[in-house]
């Protein structure tokens, strides 16, 4: 597999970024009358735009790759030339999406164009020397996508061609091969597949309907969540789904977020407004009362429902949605305070991850934007305090120079899948804005009025982002604790079917979730489905098990742990539950 370092990912992007060049080359030998945009290399690959005469298919990626490996087996220099902007917009002129380009380029700016062959594409570069240091054996083409020019649905629809490209032939198939896991893991899949949620396009795109299995593992996620927040010194706050406008002015998201936000309702002539945050809620609660630097550290925590505008073309299963709930929590405190905060708030968020079976974290420390508010001397100390706390917890962390918000620096958690995939979950993140913005106040030990510091805390980050996350992760074989049915009994004829109930009814009596499979299939068919629900344990009974009041246990990973006792069985069970362990 192609080892990961930065020298080789510039390697691979500029392989990938000739590739593409080459793609357009040979999708202009099959449509001369294509108009080209933009190619670029993107992680694992490269994509190019095209505004074609009609749709392609299948069978046309199959001859662009074959005239691809014409193209590289001919060894074709990469060459570089440098263009004034009048030169430059008469060698487009055929091309619409590059002159509009060109034309938004600063006056002043070089323009450079790299010819391959008989291609000539406007580009910065680099590329690899000829062609023949792309692989002919090494790339494929994947998929082919609808595109808006430039991300803007009212501009026309492109058709992009993505595709792959690697160093060598076993890079490649060892992609490939990722891909195909990656595909057989896809949520949305095996959501259908184990009955965990349903969308419902006529009812609303971007809404998600919890089915009682998916509903089942979510509630276990909350309370193991809320029992951990209350352990740890949070307190849990509900509030409301909507609010007047003069909050959302307050706070200057009808200002800076307005686009993700839907139109108002008006309710006795006054404008309300579906929330797309929790935090100004949290801040009028704070403000009910006269706190005092003896209040704090206040740490309030929300599973909270907001509603944020996504365009249609963006939504992806539970992945990307419309409505979702965050699981936000405030954190109130002084500036002596902040330091031991944010450090509490990173060991938290890592012990809850862990819970869940992510142990690969890796952080982004986000630092002060040019357009910021707030006094340089807190930026300076909360941007230190994240990174001590990312220090002193051995966090392997990145620093994202000017990446903060305007209203605080932040720290980014990664998590990594057990496909090796990054997922932006977690921020820590400070806000001297909305403080300023409610005048939020506390009353100092000298018994003058302070700010406090704010500190805002998206841990899983939504339920249903993080539970589309989860699925793939364990490829919806979920550990024992979250499974929503822990054991399934297997009667081998109807004879055996009443003691099978007993058994459940002593499983569920020592509080695991258990049901019998008394329908008429064999018991290899039962076996079959209850391995296709990912069930963790397969409880056959037959004569033999009846007669000495056990139960032959498999596991949904096919290994016979043979006859056990019913009490042996439930504290095998209880341990792995206790445990956060998968069987």
């Amino acid at each position: 597999m192609v080892e990961k370092n930065d020298n080789n990912e510039e390697l691979l992007h500029v392989l990938r970024h000739s590739t593409s060049h080459v793609m357009a080359e040979a999708v202009l030998q099959m449509f001369p009358d294509a108009k080209i945009a933009i190619g670029p290399s993107i992680k694992d690959g490269f994509y190019y735009d095209f505004d074609l005469p009609h749709p392609l298919t299948p069978d046309d990626l199959k001859e662009i790759e074959k005239r691809m490996k014409d193209i590289i087996k001919g060894k074709l220099p990469f060459v570089r030339r440098e263009l004034s902007r009048a030169e430059a917009l008469e060698l487009f002129a055929d091309q619409p999406y590059k002159l509009e380009l060109i034309q938004d380029l600063p006056e002043g700016e070089a323009i450079s164009i790299y010819t391959s062959g008989v291609f000539t594409d406007l580009c910065r570069g680099p590329h690899v020397e000829n062609t023949s240091q792309l692989k002919w054996n090494a790339f494929e083409l994947l998929s082919i996508a609808g595109a808006y020019w430039r991300g803007d649905e009212n501009r026309p629809m492109l058709q992009r061609i993505y595709g792959t490209a690697w160093e060598s032939k076993e890079d490649l198939r060892a992609y490939l091969d990722k891909l195909k896991e990656i595909e057989a893991r896809d949520h949305r899949r095996l959501a259908q597949q184990l009955d965990l949620y349903s969308l419902h396009e006529e009812a609303g795109a971007g809404l998600v309907y919890w089915h009682p299995k998916g509903g089942r593992i979510r509630t276990l996620a909350e309370d193991f969540w809320r029992q951990e927040h209350f352990a740890n010194g949070y307190e849990i706050l509900y509030t409301p789904h909507i609010g007047k406008a003069w909050l959302w002015q307050t706070s200057g998201h009808l200002d800076f977020y307005n686009e993700s936000m839907y139109s108002p309702m008006d309710i006795d002539g006054v404008d309300y407004y579906l929330k797309p945050m929790n935090c100004p809620f949290h801040i009028l609660v704070y403000k009910t009362d006269t706190r005092s630097y003896r209040d704090l550290p206040l740490r309030w925590a929300e599973m909270g429902t907001v509603y944020r505008y996504e365009r249609s073309g963006v939504l992806h299963g539970l992945l990307r949605v419309r409505g979702f709930t965050q699981d936000d929590a405030h954190h109130f405190c002084t500036p002596e305070q902040i330091e031991d905060e944010i450090l509490f708030t990173l060991r938290f968020s890592l012990q809850i991850w862990k819970a869940f079976g992510f142990e690969d974290v890796h952080a982004y420390l986000a630092t002060r934007p040019e357009k910021s508010v707030g006094e340089p001397a807190r930026w300076d100390q909360a941007t230190e305090s994240l990174r001590k706390a990312l220090i002193t917890e051995g966090v392997e962390y990145e620093i994202d120079e000017g990446g903060g918000a305007f209203y605080g620096p932040k720290i980014d958690l990664k998590i990594r899948d057990a496909l090796d995939r990054e997922w932006q979950m977690t921020t820590i993140q400070f806000d001297f804005n909305l403080p300023e913005r409610f005048d939020m106040v506390y009353v100092g030990e000298d018994g003058k009025e302070h700010r406090p510091y704010m500190v805002h805390r998206a841990l899983l980050g939504s339920m249903e982002r993080f539970f589309g996350v989860l699925i793939e992760h364990y490829g919806g074989a979920f550990p024992v604790w979250l499974s929503p049915v822990q054991a399934v009994m297997i009667p081998i004829a109807d004879r055996h079917v009443e003691y099978a109930r007993g058994v459940v009814a002593q499983l569920k009596a020592a509080g695991l979730r258990a049901e019998v499979d008394d329908s008429g299939d064999r018991m290899n068919a039962k076996i079959r489905k209850a391995q296709l629900q990912k069930v963790p344990y397969m409880l056959v009974v037959g004569d033999r098990e009846m007669e000495a009041g056990r139960v032959a246990v498999r596991l949904r990973t096919e290994e016979d742990l043979g006859a056990m006792d019913v009490s042996d069985l439930i504290a095998r069970v209880q341990g792995a539950v206790e445990a956060k362990k998968g069987l």
